[in-house]
């Protein structure tokens, strides 16, 4: 049988191939000019796919520097008016911070220019990295036909005169909003062409662009091979010519076509090649098939037999029948159809098992899709082909007030959506029907409750396809307080704009990038623009803030307008933030609450003196009843003609001296009683305490008393107010006076003393003291234990004390006396000058006035 089986099959294998022979001769031209064809048309196309991978190269650049953190953060200051008339800020001889170099890092052409537009298409800032201008048609306005919010935009458009690739696309802000556009502007030349068709062999095929009204090439990868400005039908004697249309851009105002050159060199000596290896091939296969198609009759006959062979030795183990011979082939094929019977049985058993499995897999997964649409946290809708409603989950119910069988059966657009939004939905469920197109994430709508009001919704359209039958999922989300929280955030983001203070923002070089119209006197001040740098000086604070890390605040007098300006650094982002606030109000309040205070500090002293009064009326008419004494003395003497010259100018010595001291109690009136403005001197707070003490050297004899004075050995130097700092110590002494008054025995002292940058007054009494929970608003106003007083002393001292940048304070025990202590800041007594002279000249006239009283 093998023998049989090796001369039956080199037969049939000579018969067929030569049949087959015949036929592949007639076919093999036919096919090698389809091939052919075929070859050139997928050449040609492939030089189209490289072009335009290539300008989705550009595409995908623009579209990651519209979205970058750069630009977003960029733009969230900024807030572009639908009204204002704008210049462009012009970018020319270095790159804006919101403008990252990806063209260079992808490998493709630098763009000529890139603009940055509002939503309406005003150009705002353009980046021009070459001398080449912007196009007229596109340097103030971009068409909206160039824009799209919702999608990057790329077409190929001639601008004034030249051909461009355009690739638009909206930016957003750091908050999610909508700033307007980024454009990109490329020049598509032989250099724009060489670069999309990187890695193409110009010997094997050049590629063209042409206007398709004319037939004229307008650019070329190599232009020395292909001019540009000739016409196809120059070049159809050298070249095999496809052309190909551009649909990505058929919508632009340029009708351009995409054309292939292959040399026709090339093409016959393919074909020649072709032609020899295929004569070569054909001889090679007819030999292999003859042995192949014996060798198989072969190796089938051999294993048919091996099995007739087993399957009869199993039937007669397994079944007991004889085993037949080879001469009666018959049983044998018996006993094989048997097996393949039984097989088959099995077979049909194994489909039942697999779809009793597959019928509890699908139960469970329609168990599963239930337990997942009863627990969604988002409305699932189930629609049909004529949009009715089949399946409604649990949260549609909540999101529409509608129960599920009453919403069953309901036409989804006519009953829960407005007449506004069923174009859009509509839209939605027609994009979702294009096979090829993946359907929209998302798409925000208006939708109705049952209730008539409105909510704003997210929706997303599935599309379930069954053989007969088309079904939609719509999966609806609730974005009512996202819509909320964005509005809150559009509000925030018009903050800086709205403000009626002026909000700067400068980069770390001075240069102002925003500035909000509330800044305008500052900006007319300073002399700049937006765009352009600050004054030297507040260059110089922007770059401390910027170094230190930590806020400035500075103030500005701004021609009368007085400004409190707060420098606060963003360090990670590169720029500074100047919030100013008009503050001219403010200082005049201070002023004249300065001047509300003389004037009372000079009331309070006004008092003072009327209770001192008596007591210098007494101290001045001891000086006045001398001179009086005296010059009775000379008169008598000289009428009387006794008087000695010796005599009388020893009178008139005396009278001139009483004259001197009382001029001198009178100028220590006049001093304490006038309202001049206040003149701190260097003076020696101990003669301080004697003169004070001489005020009140009437008051100390009338209640029988001295005033014990513990004063340092050397002077203590101050710098301060000497009618001020005297009131303070005439109120302290006097009070303490008053309290003494219904003592048995007074004690008063007064203590000085000095450390290293302090000096201390301590005035001590043994009257009756201070209640502990009254030692904690003497120094309030209107607070007085004195009857007919007006409580203003204290309060008046501690304000003249803070100003001299010193302290004021009380200690008492009930009934045991009251101790007021002073302190104050220490003169620089290494500056003399003629302060001092006069503060020394001052001291010492009290000191002499003090003597005399005594």
């Amino acid at each position: 049988m093998p023998w049989i089986a090796i001369v039956i099959g080199l037969a049939a294998g000579i018969a067929i191939w030569s049949i087959l022979d015949q036929i592949q001769s007639r076919q093999v031209d036919k096919i090698f000019g389809q091939e052919l064809k075929v070859q050139l048309d997928l050449r040609a196309r492939e030089s189209l796919i490289r072009f335009d991978r290539y300008l989705s190269s550009y595409e995908a650049t623009t579209r990651l520097l519209a979205n970058h953190r750069k630009l977003s953060e960029y733009l969230e200051p900024l807030f572009w008016f639908a009204d204002e008339t704008v210049t462009p800020v012009v970018y020319k001889d270095f790159r804006p911070t919101w403008l990252p170099g990806f063209f260079e890092r992808d490998a493709l052409t630098p763009p000529s220019q890139v603009l940055l537009t509002d939503p309406r298409g005003q150009v705002r800032e353009i980046f021009q990295p070459r001398a080449e201008a912007v196009p007229q048609e596109l340097i103030a306005q971009v068409s909206s036909q160039f824009l799209d919010a919702r999608e990057v935009r790329s077409v190929i458009e001639r601008f004034d005169g030249r051909l461009y690739l355009l690739i638009s696309d909206s930016v957003e802000d750091a908050g999610g909003y909508d700033m307007g556009y980024l454009v990109v502007l490329v020049p598509v030349n032989d250099a724009f062409l060489a670069s999309a068709q990187r890695g193409l062999d110009v010997g094997r095929a050049v590629v063209a662009l042409v206007d398709s009204d004319d037939q004229r090439i307008v650019a070329s990868v190599d232009s020395r091979a292909i001019v540009p400005n000739s016409t196809l039908s120059e070049w159809s004697a050298t070249y095999v010519i496809t052309s190909q249309s551009l649909p990505e851009y058929e919508g632009s105002g340029s009708n351009l076509l995409f054309a292939t050159f292959v040399p026709n060199a090339s093409v016959e000596k393919m074909s020649r090649h072709v032609r020899i290896f295929e004569r070569r091939q054909r001889l090679i296969a007819a030999g292999v098939f003859v042995i192949v198609f014996t060798a198989v009759i072969y190796l089938v006959s051999s294993r048919l037999n091996k099995v007739l062979k087993r399957m009869t030795r199993f039937s007669q183990r397994a079944l007991g029948i004889a085993e037949p011979g080879f001469d009666r082939g018959g049983n044998q094929l018996v006993l094989l159809e048997d097996w393949v019977g039984h097989f088959t049985q099995l077979v049909m058993r194994a489909r039942e098992e697999m779809n009793s499995q597959h019928l509890a897999a699908m139960r469970e997964s329609e168990a599963l899709k239930a337990a997942m649409m009863e627990a969604s946290l988002d409305a699932i809708v189930t629609l049909d082909q004529g949009g009715r409603i089949i399946e409604y989950n649990p949260a549609a119910e909540q999101l529409f007030g509608v129960k599920r069988p009453s919403a069953l059966g309901l036409v989804f657009s006519a009953c829960f959506l407005p007449d506004v939004a069923r174009m859009a939905f509509k839209r939605l469920l027609d994009r979702s029907r294009h096979l090829h197109r993946a359907p929209l994430d998302r798409g925000e709508l208006i939708v109705l409750r049952a209730d008539a009001s409105e909510v704003p919704v997210e929706i997303s359209i599935a599309p379930i396809e069954l053989v007969d039958e088309r079904f939609y999922t719509l999966y609806i989300h609730d974005i009512s307080s996202r819509k909320h929280a964005e509005q809150e955030i559009k509000s925030l983001a018009r903050f800086a704009s709205e403000s009626p203070n002026p909000i700067l923002r400068v980069t770390d070089a001075g240069l102002i990038v925003y500035a909000n119209s509330a800044s305008r006197p500052l900006l007319l001040g300073w002399g700049t623009e937006p765009g352009e740098q600050l004054p030297r000086q507040w260059c110089t604070e922007v770059a401390i803030a910027v170094r230190t890390g930590h806020p400035l605040e500075r103030e500005l007098d701004n021609a009368g307008q007085i400004y409190s300006l707060l420098f606060a650094p963003i360090r990670d982002l590169g720029y500074v933030n100047i919030y100013a606030r008009d503050i001219t109000a403010v200082r005049r309040a201070e002023q004249e609450s300065r001047q509300h205070q003389a004037e009372l500090v000079h009331v309070s002293r006004l008092s003072t003196l009327g209770e001192v009064a008596t007591g210098m009326a007494h101290e001045l008419n001891q000086p006045l009843s001398a001179i009086v004494n005296y010059a009775n003395g000379c008169t008598r003497r000289l009428q009387s003609g006794l008087g000695q010259p010796d005599e009388l100018v020893g009178a008139m010595t005396q009278i001139t001296a009483q004259a001197k001291r009382a001029s001198e109690i009178i100028r220590r009136l006049r001093a304490l009683v006038g309202n001049q403005p206040p003149i701190r001197l260097h003076a020696d707070l101990n003669h301080l305490v004697r003169e004070v003490c001489s005020f009140l050297e009437f008051e100390t004899n009338r209640l029988g008393m001295q005033i014990a004075l513990d004063l340092t050995d050397t002077q203590i130097p101050v710098c301060v107010d000497l009618v001020q700092i005297e009131q303070v110590l005439l109120n302290l002494v006097g009070n303490a006076l008053d309290a003494l008054e219904a003592q048995p025995e007074r004690r008063l002292s007064i203590h000085t003393s000095m450390d290293a940058q302090q000096a201390h007054v301590a005035v001590c009494d043994n009257g009756p003291g201070i209640a502990p929970e009254r030692l904690s608003e003497i120094f309030d106003a209107f607070v007085t234990s004195k009857e007919g007083g007006m409580g203003m002393g204290l309060a008046i001292s501690q304000t003249i004390v803070e100003n001299h940048g010193g302290r004021i304070w009380a200690q008492s025990g009930h009934e045991t006396g009251a101790t007021f202590y002073m302190s104050l800041p220490l003169a620089q007594t290494n500056t003399p000058g003629n302060d001092s002279a006069t503060a020394l000249k001052h001291t010492s006239l009290k000191t002499e006035s003090l003597g005399h009283s005594a």
